[in-house]
Formats: C-alpha cells, sequence, structure tokens
C-alpha cells in the first residue's frame, strides 16, 4: 500500500542534478520532499502535489524525506527522447526510458583483464574508498557503479554530486533498474564493461545505492548481491577486491566484529575467490577478526590480505568530505571506515602494479 498525501510546496530548499528539494505542508505540519525531475518534472513554489509519505510514516530511513507522485499544477508533461528505448522500473506507472550508449564496437571484453573491481555492501563505503585510491593515485579515473539493491535514482546520493564535483569520480554508471547515472546499463557486466569501454576508467566501485535493507535472517539481505557480483567480476577475468563490514560500535551481535552480512556473503552466496582486505587494526580488536575469519572458515575460500589502512584519515581530511554510517562519524566508527581504506589501499598497489 502507498500512503498518499496533497500537500502544498511551501519553498525550494535546493536543486541539485536531477533531483529537487522541497518543503512542503500537509496534515497542518511542515515536511520535506524530493521530487525526481525526470519522473515528476520540474517544481516551483506554490505548486500543488501529491506525495508518498508511507516510509516518513512507518518512520524508515528515507533521510526524512516524503516523495512526489504528480505534480498537480504543472501536469507532470514531461517530453522525451524518442531514441532511448531502455526501459527501467518496467511495467509499473513510473516505468522510464533511458538511453543506451554502448554497440557492440565498444563491448572490448578482453580489455578488463587485471582490471581492479571494488565491492562493498554500503553506499556509506563508497567516498572513504573512492578518496583514498585518488590520494594514491591521483592521475587515476574512478567508475561508481549503482546496483539496484538499495535507492533506485542516483540522484538521491549527496555524496555522487560530492565527490563528481571535486573530480573524486570520474563516472557513475546505474545498472537494473537503477537510473540516473552517466551511463545506464542492463546488468553488472554491462556496467563494468561500460567502466572501461565508455567511460575509459581505471578502476570500478561496486555498491548499493542508500538504503540498505537487513531483516536479521541469515540471507535476508539485499547485501548478499554482492556474491553474484564477485562471480561476474571474475568471470570478466578483472580482480574483484572486496570491503568486509567492520565496526566495533554496532551494538548488534551480529554486526559486531566483522558483520554476519559479509560472512555470509564470502562463505556461502560466492562460487569463485575474491581479494579480501582488513585493517590492520590494535591487538584486541585484531584477534577478535581473526577468530571470526578462521571460525567462519573464509580463509580456505578466499585470498586473505591485512593492510594499514591509517591514508584513509588523511584522504578524508584531504578532500573534506562527508561521511558517516548509520549516523556515526570517521571518528565514531573508525574500524568501518579503515576498513575501506584498507581496501583501497591494496586496490592502489594492484593498480600501481599494472602501470
Amino acid at each position: 500500500m502507498i500512503r498518499i498525501r496533497k500537500a502544498l510546496v511551501k519553498s525550494i530548499i535546493r536543486r541539485k542534478a536531477g533531483a529537487t528539494v522541497v518543503e512542503v505542508e500537509y496534515d497542518g505540519k511542515v515536511h520535506k520532499a524530493i521530487n525526481y525531475d525526470k519522473l515528476s518534472g520540474n517544481i516551483s513554489k506554490g505548486d500543488i502535489v501529491y506525495l508518498n509519505t508511507t516510509a516518513t510514516y512507518l518512520h524508515l530511513g528515507t533521510g526524512g524525506y516524503d516523495f512526489v507522485i504528480i505534480n498537480e499544477t504543472s501536469g507532470n508533461h514531461i517530453e522525451i527522447n524518442d531514441f532511448d528505448n531502455m526501459m527501467k522500473l518496467k511495467y509499473t506507472p513510473y516505468q522510464i526510458n533511458c538511453p543506451y550508449c554502448i554497440d557492440e564496437r565498444d563491448y572490448d571484453i578482453g580489455s578488463l583483464k587485471g582490471m581492479v573491481v571494488i565491492v562493498a555492501e554500503l553506499h556509506s563505503m563508497l567516498s572513504p574508498t573512492a578518496c583514498t585510491i585518488k590520494y594514491i593515485m591521483k592521475n587515476k579515473k574512478i567508475a561508481y557503479i549503482m546496483t539496484d539493491g538499495g535507492c533506485l535514482p542516483i540522484s538521491f546520493s549527496d555524496c555522487i554530486d560530492e565527490l563528481k564535483s571535486k573530480g573524486i569520480i570520474s563516472s557513475t554508471i546505474t545498472y537494473g533498474n537503477a537510473f540516473g547515472g552517466d551511463h545506464e546499463a542492463v546488468n553488472i557486466y554491462d556496467a563494468i564493461i561500460m567502466a572501461k569501454s565508455v567511460s575509459g576508467c581505471d578502476v570500478a566501485i561496486v555498491s548499493m545505492g542508500p538504503g540498505s535493507l537487513g531483516t536479521g535472517t541469515k540471507y535476508g539481505f539485499s547485501g548478499i548481491e554482492q556474491g553474484h557480483i564477485i562471480d561476474c567480476i571474475n568471470n570478466l577475468k578483472a580482480v574483484p577486491v572486496f570491503i568486509p563490514r567492520i565496526s566495533f560500535k554496532d551494538k548488534r551481535k551480529r554486526h559486531y566484529g566483522v558483520s554476519h552480512h559479509t560472512l555470509t556473503v564470502l562463505s556461502d552466496a560466492v562460487c569463485s575467490k575474491a581479494n579480501v582486505v582488513f585493517p590492520n587494526l590494535g591487538p584486541e580488536k585484531m584477534d577478535y577478526i581473526k577468530r571470526q575469519i578462521e571460525e567462519s572458515g573464509i580463509s580456505k575460500k578466499h585470498n586473505i590480505f591485512f593492510c594499514d589502512p591509517s591514508i584513509v584519515f588523511e584522504a578524508v581530511k584531504f578532500y573534506n568530505v562527508n561521511i558517516s554510517t548509520m549516523g556515526r562519524d570517521i571518528l565514531d566508527d573508525r574500524e568501518f571506515f579503515m576498513a575501506c581504506g584498507a581496501a583501497a589501499k591494496y586496490a592502489s598497489l594492484l593498480m600501481s602494479r599494472n602501470i
């Protein structure tokens, strides 16, 4: 079910690529909402709109935003490009046509051999990872590939705007039902090939957008897609570098130390081998993590590496990016971001060998 409310646009908070953040009023209260310009057209102060308020009503993690369904004032009259015939959000009222930019001449699968592709579970891993790679290897071009495991419109992500405006990532690719990237792909294979053949990037980082789903069951989490992604990377003869999800601030037992999401993906969901990079930590935390690695059996299935992660703090400070995970910043949840830094440093080492 969708909870719908009619609202008045009180003001425009900000406009960004593909989306407009507005202040709206309904039920006698003021709220924030997002208008996706490709779905519901331009929006202005004074417009009457209909909103999807389901997630905010249920107190779910959308950043506190409602979403514009239709603009009654403008009538949602949007012209489309007749040549864009790849459909996303198929067979829903919101199905959208997108450009497909690659043809058979550009489909150079052989060029992927040895290309590093970093696999991350959470969108919050993107900024620290990309910053660290760019800080170490400023001449390398980074592609971000967004899956459809979380948020579908890439324009929801504030960190994408920040990373692109600061020249940290060069290209974005959205695949599946995710949309709004610089390039639109059909699937993960397609997206990785585009990162190299179309975008000309040296390294790619793959993760879902904001809004991961977890249920508490062993396999009921959206990050399990990482298993399939690793297998695809290996099938293309590229090199998968996996970021483990680590936290000693998350008090949920299943996410303490190495998250059960990471252990489940690496032990059960993937059929091929990944390069899994852990950060060097203090003795007590290191012992805890090594015990988890041993008990899960992932060291028998994958290449396990340990790397000094400290450069992530320098990189994040240098680029002055805003980063957080589950409401915790880099100082509150150091190990989470150190895992990103360790993987990025290892990936940079692999790339330096390929120069």
